[in-house]
């Protein structure tokens, strides 16, 4: 459903929220070698975010990259909005270009339900919420330096 992108984008920012503070950036080679990003790639990804107003990105020696908002504040809805588009959610499943209401797909209608719980999950979810499920011990993030 999602890009490779948007994938990158979801587990960037969960590090960042983990990682960062008000005094405090991740370095981009940090978060690519951590999570196994291409450092290219997600160099990329993250200026989209930089430009979508989640992120804030610093030069220098203490430079690197940290929410402007709190965890709390960020909804995994406007990750996704801002890397793939709330278009994502509107797509044939089986991808069609004229699938709709009018001319359903053989899928249409089950997929159309499951589109709509996957909005409302991403819709409800912020990065807080992941960060503390993953403090508690009840999910993972992929690290590769075993932190």
């Amino acid at each position: 459903m999602f890009s490779t992108s948007c994938h990158y984008g979801l587990q960037a920012m969960l590090y960042i929220a983990m990682h960062s503070s008000d005094d405090s950036n991740v370095e981009l080679k940090v978060i690519a070698e951590d999570q196994n990003i291409p450092k290219h790639f997600l160099s990329k990804i993250l200026q989209q975010l930089v430009k979508s107003d989640l992120l804030q990105s610093m030069k220098g020696p203490t430079g690197g990259f940290r929410l402007v908002k709190h965890p709390e504040d960020v909804r995994l809805i406007e990750i996704i909005e801002a890397i793939d588009g709330l278009g994502v959610f509107n797509k044939c499943g089986i991808g069609f270009k004229q699938c709709n209401d009018e001319k359903p797909c053989p899928i249409h209608d089950e997929y159309k339900k499951v589109r709509a719980d996957v909005e409302n999950l991403f819709k409800s979810k912020n990065l807080q919420d992941m960060v503390d499920d993953v403090n508690l011990g009840n999910s993972i993030i992929t690290m590769n330096r075993g932190k």
